[in-house]
């Protein structure tokens, strides 16, 4: 059987077949030639039968390796006219335009991208580290749905950094979807108002109903400049976060002011409560619930703080941000703690800027900070 036909089948090239083989000492040459009459344009989809001239364009590209060996294919292929991008030779099945290599290499190159660093898939591939960056792009523009905007009605946004935080990337997640259908560099609110100017076709920003996202104002600035009618969701874990963080700063300045005391033990009780106030109940083990609900049971600045993160979990996993908001809102008007005034007036200032804050007439001022009397009282109490 001969080597042509032979390679026929295992390589199985779409619209070509094999002509001839040549086998080197590092390398395995396969010449092949189109089966269609019909030229087609890589760029479009315009086809002819008519040739531009009778000079043909000798091509190749890389295929995946045979025997351990480089396979490189090649095929003259003709020239066509289009009416909308000109002269070019015509386009193959089994490569992407302007591209050197076949479409089974480049898919595989970046699939090893996806699980590796790209210096490991060039030493792996055998190409150049730019190379692998090129092949991306061409795999990824070739990949994207080009209707993949048209129809967003929730999306999410979030950055990614690399480079030991010092480059960041914006990217918007299409909720229906569950995909990444977009993304740049940069985390300020110009990077995000280019999804919604350069990116989005026209009147597609106006579709869009709710944008999820973390507390950092840029994101916020960016949609209510571009996307006014669009509800703005906060992540739950970061409405959460502000709670957690407020009951351990309360912690702390019960357990800098118990250190003060005569008793060392009401110190110990309040560093050794950490874990009590901020884990999950069902997670407590017997002696931590046991602090909790001796806390819980003298009251004080601690205990009061402590109301606010039970609400905001339970807000954050079984109601909508907005709830989890007007949780940490009202406990921090009820609460005289100034750590839990700070997080309050966070959560509050965000509620104002966003769509699903109601429209209040009265607006609520800071709590005052505690005295340290009533600190005292309340260490001496737990």
């Amino acid at each position: 059987m001969r080597a042509s036909t032979l390679l026929n089948r295992p390589l199985c090239l779409p619209r070509a077949t094999v002509r001839d083989v040549e086998i080197l000492d590092e390398r395995v040459v396969v010449r092949v030639r189109p089966q269609r009459r019909r030229m087609r344009c890589p760029y479009c989809s315009f086809t002819t039968v008519h040739r531009y001239d009778t000079r043909d364009v000798d091509s190749s590209w890389r295929h995946l390796d045979l025997g351990g060996r480089v396979c490189v294919l090649t095929l003259r292929r003709r020239r066509l006219r289009c009416p909308e991008h000109g002269v070019h030779a015509e386009a193959v099945d089994f490569a992407r335009p302007g591209s050197g290599f076949t479409t089974d290499f480049e898919d595989l190159a970046v699939w090893l991208a996806t699980r590796t660093d790209k210096s490991t898939v060039s030493v792996f591939c055998r190409v150049t580290w730019r190379t692998v960056g090129a092949m991306c792009s061409r795999v990824v523009a070739d990949k994207l749905a080009p209707d993949r905007f048209t129809n967003l009605v929730d999306i999410g946004v979030d950055e990614i950094s690399w480079r030991r935080h010092h480059k960041y990337l914006t990217l918007v997640s299409d909720h229906e979807s569950g995909k990444i259908v977009w993304g740049t560099e940069g985390k300020n609110a110009a990077a995000l108002g280019t999804f919604f100017t350069d990116t989005l076709p026209e009147g597609a920003a106006q579709r869009i109903e709710a944008v999820s996202m973390d507390l950092g104002p840029a994101y916020v600035k960016a949609v209510r400049e571009h996307a006014p009618q669009a509800t703005i969701c906060f992540d739950p874990f970061h409405v959460v976060k502000l709670a957690t963080d407020a009951l351990d700063d309360v912690r702390r300045q019960a357990w800098q002011l118990a250190r003060t005391l005569s008793d060392k033990q009401i110190a110990k009780t309040y560093r050794g409560a950490r874990w009590a106030l901020l884990k999950n109940p069902e997670n407590l083990t017997d002696k931590q619930a046991s602090t909790l609900e001796a806390l819980k049971r003298d009251g004080g600045a601690l205990g009061r703080a402590y109301e606010l993160n039970p609400t905001a979990n339970s807000g954050a996993s079984r109601k909508p941000c907005a709830r989890s908001s007007r949780a940490i809102s009202a406990t921090r008007r009820r609460s005289r703690c100034s750590a839990v005034g700070v997080r309050g007036r966070s959560v509050a200032a965000y509620r104002s800027s966003s769509r699903w804050a109601k429209p209040s007439g009265s607006t609520s001022t800071a709590s005052s900070r505690p005295s340290p009397a009533d600190l005292q009282t309340d260490a001496m109490r737990a």
